[in-house]
């Protein structure tokens, strides 16, 4: 599999990046193949809490990173997780740690994001883990994000370990931050762990409260055959490969296995482990996190969530898998040259196994020809997506302006789902539209409260609670559109808290709202990706605000274009750009008026027919003034 002359590579994120073998210490197999010695753990904490700092001190401690080899953020391996600072794609690593007992450890590490947009990955991550270290930044205490986590780590039933990090910072208050996990999150203190990942402080005891605490994994050796795939990317040379868990049974090579949701069988080509790079083993065992490679070069055949089992001997049971995402965000993704129709959808299938928490299907657009409808967790998620296509697969792309899901009810007493504004069914069928409404806790700083309840009131949100987690620090509960968090809402958020300010939200249900559908025309044409689906009330407004931007961005031609925004055949806002002139009588020096006006005249026929044929190109940052109308 990896003979001389040719390097393995796990992964089309870090296509440039080489791989070298791994061996574990001489005489530690001996004590792994114990499955009493394995742990499984992640490290779960909010945005720039330091989760990356310590997995990478984690790596130090251990021995697995020499000095040489260490940078920050080891296992952000994505180009653009590195350029944002931030984690996108949770990431594995093996560790062998020689506890204070004496005894070997096998930890398997999870590093996982902290963005709210990327959630998914989070759950996913949990479902191959016995425990998790929660990490908590020691000068601004418990935000939202921390809180989320918690919870899907108490839906999966896992041990907690609290981990208090940055207690070298100044502003730090380790014993006010205690009381604030205790009280409001819930979870037991007695045995907390002081840290600083930034300079290795309380690493070690992170380490032995993992031994100690997190139970060893309970799967049975003789058992069926049973294997999760938690999550899988497509390698060109190697085909899919997929990061397993082994609830049940021995994985071994060249097994034949068998993909229950599809029935179909495979070889197993390769198994190996991530240590840091990928490391070739002859097995994994229950309990164990690897890396399956069988040649699959078919993406459909592999599935997130789906159970693997052996051919020979199956399994009776599926494992639970996980739930579906909900997207809640969607947006055109169109080629700017159409022939880059067919790449597209082989990059979009590809990086789709990558990332699960996407969707997407062809549409076609009257405006920008053929593309797909793509669904997203969020703006920030949208973002990622289409960066990497961009990047890792050589494409330009056109992205339209974003908008949630809403349902349409119509008067026959059917039900419709709306993705786009142009699939509103027509208003003398329709009964009424709802919007989706989601639960926003927002963790803000007490001097700034009465901003962040002035903007919640103007996205018209409804307050449901307040709570007061210290004597500084306070929790405000609204239910708000979804539609208002979407656009502008996080921006204006952090700004009118100077940045203090933290959200989390979750999805509530759909409400009947007053909405309607406002088109955007240009020449009086329509432009469907445009188009956006507003409140009754303030479909003037957003309408002239909409125009007017897009005055900035679509370029003047030979003859006037005007800009309209209605609803239904009724103009609610115009603004026109004005025609390029020449002056056509700058040669005529005095003589007769009629020379000049005959010249005139012909101008403006020759514009009249322009106009007639003439054909306004809308550039890409048209799209996105949707977002900057408030601008």
């Amino acid at each position: 599999m990896f003979g001389a002359g040719r390097r393995p590579r796990f992964g089309v994120s870090s296509p440039q990046r080489s791989y070298r073998l791994f061996r574990s210490a001489p005489g530690s197999e001996l004590a792994l193949d114990k499955q009493r010695h394995i742990r499984n753990f992640a490290i779960i904490a909010h945005v720039d809490h330091g989760k990356s700092t310590l997995a990478d001190r984690m790596l130090e401690v251990t021995g697995l990173v020499g000095d040489r080899e260490m940078k920050d953020q080891y296992l952000d391996s994505m180009e653009l997780e590195r350029e944002r600072g931030i984690t996108i794609k949770a990431n594995t690593v093996r560790l062998t740690y020689q506890a204070k007992d004496g005894e070997h450890y096998q930890l398997n590490l999870i590093d996982t994001p902290g963005h709210v947009d990327f959630a998914y990955e989070v759950s996913r991550s949990l479902a191959a883990c016995e425990g998790v270290l929660l990490v908590v930044d020691a000068a601004q205490g418990v935000e939202a994000q921390t809180l989320a986590n918690v919870y899907l780590a108490l839906e999966n039933d896992l041990e907690m370990i609290p981990v208090l990090n940055k207690v070298d910072l100044p502003g730090a208050e380790p014993e006010l931050v205690r009381e604030q996990i205790e009280d409001h999150v819930g979870v037991d203190c007695s045995h907390l762990v002081l840290a600083s990942a930034k300079t290795g402080l309380g690493v070690e005891e992170c380490l032995e409260a993992v031994v100690k605490q997190i139970p060893p994994p309970s799967g049975v050796l003789e058992a069926p055959l049973q294997v999760l795939i938690i999550d899988s990317w497509y390698d060109s040379y190697l085909g899919v490969v997929c990061l397993v868990r082994v609830v049940h049974g021995v994985l071994a090579k060249r097994q034949k296995i068998m993909m229950m949701s599809t029935r179909n069988q495979w070889e197993v080509s390769s198994l190996a482990v991530k240590a840091p790079s990928p490391v070739e083993v002859a097995e994994l065992r229950a309990g164990e996190v690897g890396l399956l490679i069988t040649g699959i070069k078919d993406i459909a055949e592999t599935r997130v969530g789906d159970t693997v089992t052996s051919a020979l001997h199956p399994c009776e049971d599926v494992l639970d898998g996980f739930k579906d995402p909900q997207q809640m965000v969607y947006a055109g993704l169109f080629p700017i040259d159409p022939s880059d129709y067919d790449a597209l959808r082989d990059a979009l299938s590809k990086l789709a196994l990558n990332d699960a928490a996407f969707s997407w299907q062809p549409e076609t657009s009257e405006a920008l020809g053929f593309g797909f409808r793509c669904g997203f967790l969020g703006l920030l998620h949208m973002e990622i997506v289409q960066e990497r296509l961009e990047r890792e697969y050589q494409l330009d792309l056109i992205t339209t302006a974003p908008n949630v899901v809403y349902q349409a009810r119509l008067k026959d007493g059917s039900e419709e789902v709306i993705r786009r504004p142009s699939d509103v069914p027509d208003p003398l069928k329709l009964q009424d539209l709802s919007e989706p409404r989601v639960m926003a806790r927002i963790h803000v700083p007490n001097d700034h409260v009465g901003s962040v309840i002035k903007l919640c009131e103007e996205k018209r949100g409804r307050q449901s609670g307040m709570e007061y987690l210290s004597s500084t620090k306070v929790v405000v509960e609204y239910d708000l559109p979804f539609a208002e968090i979407v656009f502008d809402f996080y921006d204006k958020l952090k700004s009118c808290t100077r940045g203090y300010a933290s959200l989390d939200y979750e999805f509530t249900g759909y409400e009947v709202a007053p909405l309607v559908k406002l088109d955007v025309l240009v020449r009086g044409n329509p432009v469907d990706a445009l188009s956006l689906i507003c409140h009754r009330d303030r479909a003037q407004t957003t309408g002239q605000k909409l125009t007017t931007k897009l005055k900035e961005f679509i370029p003047r031609q030979m003859y006037e274009v005007p800009i309209q925004a209605a609803i239904g055949k009724k103009v609610v806002a115009r603004t026109n750009i004005k025609a390029f002139r020449k002056n056509v009588t700058a040669k005529c020096y005095g003589g007769d008026i009629s020379r000049k006006r005959k010249l005139l005249e012909k101008q403006k026929k020759g514009k009249a027919r322009m106009k007639l044929v003439g054909n306004v190109e809308i550039p890409q940052e048209a799209f996105f003034a949707v977002l900057r109308i408030d601008e």
